[in-house]
């Protein structure tokens, strides 16, 4: 590309169209629709309707975005829809920490929570190897907990990336969710912004950056999964922001 030419952006072809709903939805939403006419049929009509909403709500939970990721091997994108609630410093899960792995200093954690109206599809925050994923079962305490990382049923997830640079992550199930489905495995190969997972009915995702990296997102913003930029590998300034 010379000088004076510029990057076609492809801008004219953009459209919005209605997401695409994950087949683990479709047997949750034909059981209500059965329900719901089951409902018309034999209890009374607007019970009937409430069935068919109920329907509706879960073919949106399990909706599955198309999602634009930025390409750029230093930038950490979010894993998941929803509230940035908590960012603090902790070690490691000892699950991702090891040879190969992690390391046992600590390390800034930003945790995603998703609430019952957010995508419950996740995403890898960077492109690379999944070297390591580890279920673990437990309790059920709401999300928003920090309890939650160390005591509620958990996944936790680590990628690799061609450099080198490590990246855990961790879905936690909430006091709804009851279940964390995997789409991946050790020795997957990603992009950054694939889909990894998905957590049935509200719950949370906690990310540990790397060493030196400062988050670029604020307590209170909202995130999206493949396309907000978590963090900048490397990049250690704080930023700033206000509620309004």
């Amino acid at each position: 590309m010379t000088s004076l030419e510029k990057p076609d952006l492809g801008t004219s072809s953009v459209r919005w169209r209605w997401p695409s709903v994950h087949p683990e939805g479709y047997k949750f939403a034909g059981i209500a629709a059965i329900v719901s006419l089951l409902l018309f049929i034999f209890v009374a009509e607007w019970l009937g309707w409430i069935g068919v909403m109920i329907t509706i709500w879960i073919l949106a939970f399990f909706r599955d975005p198309v999602r634009t990721t930025p390409r750029d091997a230093r930038m950490i994108v979010a894993p998941a829809d929803g509230l940035v609630t908590m960012i603090s410093t902790v070690p490691p899960p000892r699950e991702l920490v090891g040879e190969g792995a992690l390391g046992a200093d600590p390390v800034t954690r930003v945790s995603i929570f998703m609430s019952v109206f957010d995508v419950h599809i996740n995403r890898s925050p960077i492109a690379g190897t999944i070297s390591r994923v580890v279920y673990i079962s437990g309790k059920f305490l709401s999300a928003d907990l920090d309890k939650a990382s160390e005591e509620n049923e958990r996944q936790h997830i680590l990628v690799e990336d061609k450099d080198g640079m490590r990246i855990g992550f961790t879905q936690i199930a909430g006091l709804v969710a009851r279940r964390i489905v995997p789409f991946v495995k050790p020795g997957d190969i990603i992009a950054a912004g694939q889909r990894v997972g998905l957590i049935r009915f509200g719950s949370r995702v906690d990310v540990y950056l790397p060493a030196g990296t400062a988050p670029s997102v604020l307590l209170g913003q909202r995130t999206i999964a493949g396309e907000t930029v978590l963090a900048v590998a490397g990049r250690d300034e704080r930023i700033d922001g206000i509620a309004q």
